[in-house]
Parts: structure tokens; sequence; C-alpha cells
């Protein structure tokens, strides 16, 4: 009975050890610490978007799918560069329409 015990101790010990030099090794099972409020690790160039950066776009997987603040704020800049690119279309085509009516000639002529 005694060498039973005495192998029930060792075998404890055994595994005491075991498990603390895992842990050590592979850590407590903490998790990374939250991003802070409005951070995201999802990338975009600060100005001029191109079609690869949204391609190229990942976005953090949660317990329901895609992290939705990431892609809200994918989508705000991204139209945020659409309206400016659009804008600046605008402004150059109208800044041409009084040259092209200056090249014109009077069809009388």
């Amino acid at each position: 009975m005694t060498t039973a015990l005495i192998y029930l101790v060792v075998m404890l010990l055994v595994a005491a050890v075991v498990f603390l030099l895992a842990a050590v090794v592979f850590g407590r099972g903490e998790e990374l610490a939250p991003l802070p409020p409005g951070s995201s690790p999802t990338r975009l160039p600060a100005e001029d978007i191109t079609g690869e950066d949204v391609r190229q776009v990942r976005f953090q997987l949660v317990f329901r799918g895609y992290k939705m603040s990431e892609v809200d704020w994918v989508l705000r800049r991204t139209g945020a560069e659409l309206d400016e690119l659009r804008e600046r279309v605008a402004r150059l085509e109208a800044a041409l329409q009084p040259r092209e009516g200056a090249h014109r000639r009077p069809s009388g002529e």
C-alpha cells in the first residue's frame, strides 16, 4: 500500500512539474489586450485608395462574422474617397466647358 501511495505522489509531482513547465513555455492562455477604442488592424492608405487596396482589405473575424465597426470604417473611407474623386472630376469638367466653347467656330462661318 505504501508503494502505491509513493507512486501516486511521484506521479502527481511529475504532472505538476510538466504542467508548470508547459504554462511557462506556452503561457497561461491570456488573450491579447483589446485595441483602444476607434483603432483597427484593418489598413487602408491615407488617401488615393485604389481598387487593389480595397481588394486587399481583410477584416477581423468575430463570433458572428466580420467586425462591423471595421467594415463600416472601410465603407466610409471608400465612399469619401469616391465622393472626393467625383467632385474633382466635376470641377475639371466644369473648368473645361468654357475653353471648349472658345475653340469652336460659330456655325455661320
